[in-house]
């Protein structure tokens, strides 16, 4: 059970269970209708701690800026769903200990905000209320966390492709040339029987395309990464006191 001193310091302090793990926030402390002695505890769990789950006090040991219950994170947020209006009723009060498997006696609990007069709560440092009050609001806190989005590889495969190129290729053909008998040919013009059947040939070549491939290397492809920033627009409804004033009252600046 936390002693009086350490009420004064728990509301807003981290709420922890057994094996270290964090539930939420401590919102207010609920005092039991007869005794006025301590008995809940109330702890903002959820997404931006928009749930408000009860835990019974008796067994919390408060340390540094932080409160260790003998419950886990799942059992409390599966508590009934109770209104932290600033008093629990008998029914919702039997549910509550049913929960915790506790001992129910019939007797509520009011809470420590301004619907309970008279008792330790958010306005006020101690057991007895002073003059002052404290008006109080919540505050959203977004963070980041790094996730999986995706994921990227590099893959090689083989296309085929037509590549047409000119090659200049040379031929040789047979002409006929003609000269007439002159004193320097006319020795190898008469070489030979005066009239006769004969025949001569010659051998023609020409260039043929040959075509040769081979593999080579043009260039190196790797995976990399870069980090850009983007915007997101964050909303979220959050809970603001206000204080007025009644009667006959003059605001000092």
């Amino acid at each position: 059970m936390l002693g009086q001193e350490e009420l004064t310091h728990v509301i807003g302090s981290n709420m922890y269970s057994p094996d270290g793990d964090k539930i939420g926030r401590v919102g207010q402390v609920y005092l039991d209708d007869e005794t006025q002695q301590p008995q809940w505890l109330t702890v903002n769990t959820g997404f931006f701690g928009t749930n408000e789950s009860f835990v019974p006090l008796d067994q919390a040991e408060f340390s540094g800026d932080r409160v260790t219950v003998p419950f886990s994170k799942e059992h409390i947020k599966d508590a009934p769903n109770v209104a932290a209006d600033g008093h629990i009723s008998l029914e919702d009060e039997r549910a509550l200990y049913e929960h915790y498997g506790l001992e129910y006696g019939s007797r509520g609990a009011r809470g420590t905000g301004d619907e309970a007069s008279g008792t330790v709560g958010h306005d006020t440092s101690g057991p007895n209320t002073d003059e002052a009050m404290t008006r109080s609001e919540e505050r959203v806190d977004v963070g980041t966390k790094a996730e999986t989005a995706g994921r990227a590889r590099l893959r090689k495969y083989v296309v085929t492709e037509n590549v047409t190129q000119q090659v200049p290729v040379r031929k040789e053909r047979a002409v006929l040339e003609r000269e007439p008998i002159t004193e320097e040919n006319v020795d190898r013009a008469v070489d030979g029987p005066a009239i006769s059947e004969e025949e001569h040939e010659v051998t023609l070549t020409e260039e043929r395309p040959v075509v040769q491939k081979e593999a080579v290397p043009v260039e190196r492809v790797r995976l990399g990464k870069e980090e850009v920033t983007e915007e997101h627009t964050v909303s979220e409804q959050v809970r603001k006191e206000q204080i007025e004033s009644e009667g006959d009252v003059d605001e000092l600046r």
